[in-house]
């Protein structure tokens, strides 16, 4: 028996590490994209904001929209609140007064029945009344650059692109959840940079992406995933590639980063990852699901390794061992990344953060399909 404990965990952690760094060479490929000084502002950008119960968050990010480097008649911004508690249409329609190109959409003006996923439902209401044929999608907690919708510009004049990925990162504090985050944050993004552009997956997050209206209505919006709660960004990815094949990209550029903030505690921070999760086995993207799967595995391999050693002690070697090559491996793949988002100085935390990452892994993974998680208030299937 313990024979094959030992070729399983030693295959599994190969296979991770190659997997690591398989990332690690396609990222360090990347070049920057560089916008070009002649080009003009012609791209018209109707800017998705969903919004629930965000009135702390919601002006700071609009004004940060507001502040782009790019004409104010070539762009709107349609904020859906979601049913929100506190003040967060207030806020809004305050600055209404001041910014004729933003909307309010009340989303409890149209839905009268409850459904599982109600940012897609807020996404889609923005879109249908969306008056400019390119949509943008951020969060409502997040911050742009100045240069955001120039560098979105110029890109979809430099290719001939349909869906656009682009970075987003943690405001990361000193706190141990805000590192920890913070760290596991953008080996994500590091991830998604480079299977993206090496055309391999179907991976973004939904607070930085750009996709033409007219690709959203060719693969019928979210009609197949309407039900699942999250997947709002890789599952209609997903659905663009199949219909758009090399139309999808992503806009390597370190002024393109959007900025949002981490959860504040624990709780919150497992409920996001098990929302994250739970879309795992819905991805049309198989190889997605396979990584996902080799990830997993790997991860509960050694989460297990510590607790059958005291049946047999020699294992607890094999496990610090197995623990070594994925420290190492991901190391490797962290340093440019956390170069390219500027969080270096944050790798010292990684490896004392290892023990932690394995555990959330294995909880958020499993619950992600199993459980039920809240989020923003909501008990969610």
């Amino acid at each position: 028996m313990w024979p094959l404990v030992y070729f399983f965990a030693v295959i599994l952690t190969t296979g991770y590490c190659l997997l690591i760094l398989i990332y690690f060479s396609w990222f360090t490929r990347l070049k920057q994209f560089k916008p070009g000084t002649a080009t003009l502002s012609l791209t018209r950008f109707s800017i998705v904001i969903p919004a629930r119960n965000e009135e702390s968050n919601i002006e700071n990010c609009l004004r940060s929209v507001l502040k782009n480097n790019y004409p104010a008649t070539l762009f709107e911004i349609i904020v859906v609140d979601d049913f929100s508690t506190d003040n967060t249409a207030a806020v809004v329609t305050a600055m209404q007064k001041q910014f004729s190109n933003i909307k309010l959409i009340r989303l409890q003006d149209i839905i009268k029945t409850e459904i599982n996923s109600y940012k897609k439902k807020a996404i889609e209401t923005a879109i249908e009344h969306a008056a400019f044929e390119w949509i943008i999608t951020t969060d409502a907690d997040c911050t742009v650059q100045a240069e955001w919708l120039s560098l979105f510009n110029e890109y979809l004049q430099a290719t001939d692109a349909v869906f656009v990925a682009a970075p987003v990162k943690f405001t990361s504090s000193n706190s141990f959840i805000s590192i920890f985050q913070s760290l596991d944050f953008i080996s994500l993004q590091g991830i998604t940079a480079a299977s993206v552009s090496a055309g391999v997956h179907t991976m973004c997050n939904g607070a930085n992406l750009l996709y033409s209206k007219e690709a959203f209505y060719k693969v019928n919006g979210f009609t197949g995933v309407e039900d699942i709660a999250s997947g709002d960004d890789m599952l209609l990815m997903h659905k663009i590639k199949l219909q758009y094949p090399g139309k999808i990209g992503y806009l390597f550029n370190s002024n393109a980063i959007v900025e949002t903030m981490p959860m504040a505690e624990w709780k919150s921070f497992i409920n996001q990852r098990i929302r994250w999760a739970s879309k795992a086995s819905s991805y049309g993207d198989r190889k997605i699901f396979i990584v996902l799967l080799l990830v997993y595995l790997f991860n509960l391999t050694l989460f297990l390794l510590p607790l059958i050693s005291v049946f047999y002690p020699p294992l607890l070697l094999l496990w610090l061992r197995l623990l070594l090559a994925k420290t190492i491996c991901e190391v490797i793949f962290m340093y440019p990344v956390s170069k390219f988002f500027d969080e270096q100085k944050l790798l010292w935390y990684f490896p004392f953060m290892q023990p932690l990452h394995i555990i959330y892994t294995v909880i958020s993974g499993w619950l992600g399909k199993f459980g039920k998680y809240e989020w923003k208030g909501r008990n969610v299937k």
